[in-house]
């Protein structure tokens, strides 16, 4: 699945470039996104997210493009690669920027794990 959107003003650290912490809670969100198409019928939660390395920083009017992919599947939990790309302001030439991945578990009304049941 690929998703999109736009960094503004709003998500820009100190130094004028996009804030860490929100493109963390993008990619949290999206993989949840892309997890929750995947297992319409469970309730997932993030349990873990793999090494979290900024390879660039981005300027404010980038376009962020955030490729997730379902990597594997296990009995109550599944693991999703995300990469996302920028397109700086004047370039349409994507550079990738982060990588990770993303766990996800499935849980019970009481918050105990269960079963992981894809999509029919």
């Amino acid at each position: 699945m690929d998703t999109y959107t736009l960094v503004r003003t709003a998500h820009l650290n100190h130094n004028g470039k996009l804030f860490g912490g929100q493109l963390l809670q993008w990619v949290d969100e999206f993989a949840w996104l892309a997890a929750a198409r995947d297992f319409p019928d469970v309730i997932l939660v993030t349990r873990a997210m793999d090494n979290s390395e900024f390879r660039h920083s981005v300027a404010n009017g980038s376009i962020l493009r955030f490729h997730i992919g379902l990597q594997h599947t296990g009995t109550t939990s599944a693991t999703y690669q995300v990469d996302v790309y920028a397109a700086m302001p004047a370039c349409q030439e994507e550079k990738l920027v982060f990588s990770n991945r993303v766990v996800f578990v499935a849980i019970d009304e009481k918050g105990n794990k269960t079963k992981l049941f894809p999509a029919h």
